[in-house]
């Protein structure tokens, strides 16, 4: 029986397990900075709840449902102890599990302690798994407008360590008011950098791990929870994650982590080099020539002039002009849809302001690199 959700007309949805893992999991900022008290497996098991909901349209009884048998495909579980080991999980998660929350009240902080999914539900001859949410926890999965955080379930799974899932949620929240502010403005450039790369004090970082009592010892904090974090986030989610020590003193104070998202693709160049243009030449050269004419005629073309982030010399370079038309101006034809020709223009005046920063010995790389990082947080607002 494959993974299924609940939506608000009691009709359950049946999901795959590989359209499970392209589901996304959207949490408040609060709860992202939340104390997580739970080890791994509960924690990933929550995270593999959220993404069942449709934030939009709350599940009935705040309940979704999960099948066993892909819940354990998930996991890379296939022993003969999987069972007793699944019953186990949800005990501990009902019973040590929980959420410490901080926010802001008034002159002060308001405190919470939440139990998050207080009540699950399955028998030994079904596949069956029924998952109900604590009615305190919804407000951070449900209707967010502002102050949230999306990350994709994919990344997630791989990560075989509490501390790994706890500092990936917190960059991804980082990384997502990165490319937020980017297009929409409201930040300084200096501000807008440094979601790129946030810093933490050493104390807070203790705090959000949940290592207040662990590790006293620097060198075995940063053994046991830093350096294992970073190595599994940057080896399994679209992150490449580093970090440096910033000392007061003697003592490392803060770290400041850096964070890239991972290229899609490991190519070169974003020329034209398919293998079905270089199996005949002919052919190839027929359609560069189509490309280029596009090119040359496109609105696009002239918006990158404008920015300056095309010279007279570049286009003159007619595989260049054929890449940007193949690879990249379909992107901008997406973005247009998204956000009008003006949304458009707003992100290649953003581009333009922030291209020393890169080199511009290919340039079709590089614009197709900067709206394939952006379309992402435009759908995502849309939703």
């Amino acid at each position: 029986m494959p993974i299924i959700s609940e939506k608000q007309n009691n009709q359950k949805q049946v999901l795959t397990l590989n359209e499970l893992e392209k589901r996304k999991v959207v949490e408040h900022n609060s709860l992202i900075t939340s104390i997580a008290k739970m080890d791994k497996t509960p924690l990933k098991m929550f995270e593999l709840a959220v993404s069942c909901i449709n934030t939009e349209e709350p599940p009935k009884d705040n309940t979704v449902y999960l099948s066993k048998r892909d819940l354990f495909a998930f996991f890379k579980v296939s022993d003969n102890d999987k069972h007793s080991r699944f019953k186990q999980a949800v005990e501990k998660m009902q019973k040590q599990a929980f959420f410490q929350i901080k926010e802001e009240a008034g002159k002060g902080f308001k405190f919470k302690s939440i139990v998050p999914i207080p009540y699950v539900e399955w028998t030994d001859y079904n596949d069956e798994v029924k998952i109900e949410f604590h009615r305190e926890i919804m407000p951070y999965l449900i209707n967010l407008k502002k102050n949230f955080t999306q990350h994709a379930l994919s990344d997630i799974a791989e990560l075989n360590s509490k501390y790994s899932l706890i500092l990936y949620r917190w960059l991804s929240m980082n990384y997502n008011q990165h490319e937020h502010y980017s297009v929409k403005g409201g930040r300084r450039a200096e501000q807008v950098e440094a979601y790129r790369n946030p810093s933490i004090s050493i104390k807070e970082l203790r705090i959000m791990t949940d290592t207040i009592k662990e590790y006293s010892r620097f060198q075995s904090f940063e053994n046991r929870v830093l350096k294992n974090a970073v190595v599994e986030i940057t080896q399994h989610t679209s992150f490449n994650v580093s970090y440096e020590k910033v000392k007061k003193g003697r003592s490392v104070n803060s770290i400041v982590f850096h964070i890239t998202k991972k290229r899609m693709a490991d190519d070169n160049s974003y020329k034209l080099e398919d293998k079905d243009y270089q199996s005949d030449k002919e052919e190839k050269s027929r359609n560069e020539a189509d490309l280029l004419k596009q090119a040359m005629e496109s609105k696009y073309t002239r918006l990158l002039i404008e920015n300056f982030l095309l010279s007279p010399l570049e286009m003159t370079d007619t595989a260049l002009m054929a890449g940007l038309q193949k690879n990249v101006y379909p992107l901008y034809d997406e973005l247009k849809e998204l956000r009008g020709l003006n949304g458009v223009k707003d992100h290649l005046s953003y581009v333009s302001s922030k291209q020393e920063a890169y080199s511009k010995r290919n340039v079709a790389k590089y614009l197709k690199k900067a709206i394939e990082q952006y379309l992402p947080t435009v759908k995502r607002q849309d939703l």
